[in-house]
C-alpha cells in the first residue's frame, strides 16, 4: 500500500506500530475529516500479515470512554469531556495490556487474551507519584517497555519527560521511588547539544539489540526524534531525528515509532490533511539502523511499503507527499478526497514512480481527472524535482474534466511533480488573483 497505508478514509494518528506473531499491529487514537478537535472517544487497531502489507484487517473500536451506537464505554468515571489521546500495547506473559491517555482524568490499563482485543478495564493507574509530574494521573503519551528480564517501564509526557517502573505482577502498580523525571530534557546539556532535540512530547520506547530507544517528538513538533541509552532507565544520549511531516508538506505534531518487519525497520508516523493538524493519516517509510545505532534521516515519500510506484496505474492524487504553496488534500465524502486549494506557483509532488525500460517511443500520453473551477490555467509536470526536468504541460481549462496530452517518454524511477501558472486576470491595481482555487485534482495516470 502507498502511503498513507490504511484505506483512505481513516485518520488513525499517533499509530504505534507491535509485532505479535505473524502480524504487525498499529494501536492509534482516531481523528475525523476536518475536525476542529484531537481525537475523539475510541481507540482502533488495524493489522496486516507479515508476508502480506497489502492486506490491512480492521478489529474496530477496542476500547471507549463514551457509550457508542453499539457498546457501552469501557470506563465508569468517564464523560464527554474524556478524550481519548495516543494508546500502546504490549504483551507480557501471554496477556495484551493497552495502556490508554484520558484527556481531563486518570489514565488506565486494559487486558486482552488476543493483540487486537477487545480490551476490558484492568485497573487505573495506580501511584504515588506528585501529580505535578504525572498531570493528575493523565500519563501523557504512555510508551511501554516490557523488558528482556521481564521488568516493565513506563514513559510519560508533554512538555516534560519522565519514566517509572511497573510493577510486573500487575501491570498497572506504579512502584515507589523508581519515577526519574526530564529522561529527555528541555533544556540544553551536553548529551542534548541542539535545541530541537529537546522534549515536547509522544514517548515510545523500543529495544533494539543492546541499545534502548525513545523515539518522541521533539521541540521542533513536526518531527520524530530519536535518542538511545544501553540501560532502560537512561541516561539518553540524542542521536537526531528520523522523520519530519513538515518539510514541503503542511506539518503539524507527530507521534509515531519503529518496528522491524521480515528484516526490514520502518517508522510510522502520521501526516495532516483537510487544511487542519486534526485531522491526521497514518504513514509508514523504510529506515535503516546503523551498526552505531544511528537511524539516518528519510524522507517523506507516497511509498508506504512499496519499493515503486506504477506509473501506469490510476494513482490518485491525494497521496502526494510533497504540497507547497497552500495545496491540501480535503476530503469531500468517504469516497473522494482531492488535492485543492491550488493556486499560482503550487508544487504538488510524489515520490517514485518506477517507468521501467525504454519501450521504443519518444512519447507517453499523460491523462488527470481535474475538477474546473471556472480559471485557465497549465499544469507543468517535471521529474526528479520541482526544478527537474520538465518532460511536459497541459492546459486546464474553466470546467476541468479528463484531460489528456503527451510528453516526453522516460525510463527508470523518477519522482513526479507539478507545478502550476496562470494568466488569469489581474484586477485593477495589478495585484494577482493568487488566493483563486484554479482546480482541483483527483488522479492522474502516465499511458504507454
Amino acid at each position: 500500500m502507498p502511503n498513507p497505508y490504511l484505506p483512505f478514509w481513516e485518520y488513525i494518528p499517533d499509530g504505534e506500530p507491535r509485532v505479535f506473531g505473524d502480524r504487525i499491529y498499529v494501536y492509534g487514537s482516531h481523528d475525523n475529516a476536518g475536525s476542529v478537535k484531537f481525537c475523539d472517544f475510541v481507540l482502533k487497531c488495524w493489522s496486516a500479515p507479515l508476508d502480506d502489507l497489502n492486506n490491512w484487517v480492521c478489529h474496530g473500536d477496542i476500547f471507549r470512554t463514551l457509550a457508542t451506537e453499539d457498546y457501552p464505554a469501557d470506563t465508569d468515571w468517564t464523560d464527554n469531556s474524556n478524550y481519548l489521546y495516543a494508546p500502546d500495547v504490549v504483551e507480557k506473559d501471554g496477556k495484551y495490556y493497552l495502556y490508554a491517555y484520558i484527556i481531563n482524568s486518570v489514565g488506565c490499563v486494559a487486558v486482552s487474551d488476543k493483540p487486537e482485543g477487545p480490551f476490558k478495564l484492568l485497573s487505573k493507574y495506580k501511584y504515588t507519584i506528585p501529580d505535578e509530574i504525572c498531570c493528575n494521573g493523565w500519563f501523557i503519551d504512555p510508551g511501554v517497555l516490557v523488558d528482556d528480564d521481564g521488568r516493565t517501564y513506563i514513559y510519560c509526557g508533554f512538555e516534560r519527560s519522565f519514566m517509572a517502573e511497573i510493577n510486573s505482577e500487575n501491570m498497572y502498580e506504579v512502584l515507589d521511588g523508581t519515577c526519574i523525571e526530564h529522561i529527555i530534557p528541555i533544556q540544553k546539556n551536553e548529551s542534548f547539544p541542539d535545541e530541537d532535540g529537546l522534549f515536547f512530547e509522544a514517548c515510545s520506547p523500543r529495544k533494539v539489540g543492546d541499545t534502548y530507544y525513545l523515539i518522541y517528538s521533539p521541540k521542533r513538533g513536526s518531527r520524530l526524534a530519536y535518542a538511545t541509552s544501553d540501560k532502560p532507565v537512561g541516561p539518553f544520549t540524542y542521536r537526531g531525528y528520523i522523520v519530519d511531516n513538515g518539510v514541503d508538506y503542511p506539518g503539524g505534531n507527530d507521534h509515531g515509532s519503529i518496528a522491524q518487519i521480515n528484516g526490514q525497520w520502518y517508522i510510522f508516523y502520521h501526516r495532516m490533511t483537510n487544511g487542519t493538524i486534526m485531522s491526521r493519516r497514518g504513514c509508514v517509510e523504510k529506515i535503516n539502523i546503523l551498526p552505531d545505532g544511528t537511524i539516518p534521516p528519510v524522507e517523506m515519500t507516497s511509498l508506504g511499503f512499496e519499493d515503486s510506484l506504477n506509473p501506469y496505474r490510476i494513482t490518485l492524487a491525494e497521496i502526494a507527499c510533497v504540497l507547497k504553496g497552500g495545496a491540501i488534500v480535503s476530503e469531500k465524502n468517504v469516497f473522494e478526497r482531492v488535492v485543492t486549494n491550488i493556486f499560482e506557483e503550487c508544487v504538488i509532488g510524489y515520490k517514485y514512480f518506477d517507468f521501467g525500460q525504454d519501450f521504443g517511443s519518444k512519447t507517453m500520453e499523460f491523462s488527470a481527472d481535474i475538477i474546473g473551477t471556472g480559471c485557465d490555467s497549465i499544469l507543468h509536470i517535471f521529474i526528479d524535482g520541482e526544478n527537474g526536468e520538465e518532460i511536459g504541460s497541459m492546459e486546464i481549462g474553466r470546467n476541468g474534466g479528463i484531460l489528456t496530452g503527451r510528453v516526453k517518454a522516460v525510463t527508470g524511477r523518477h519522482s513526479i511533480f507539478f507545478k502550476i501558472s496562470t494568466e488569469y486576470p489581474h484586477d485593477w491595481s495589478g495585484e494577482s488573483f493568487r488566493k483563486r482555487c484554479l482546480f482541483e485534482m483527483r488522479s492522474f495516470v502516465f499511458m504507454k
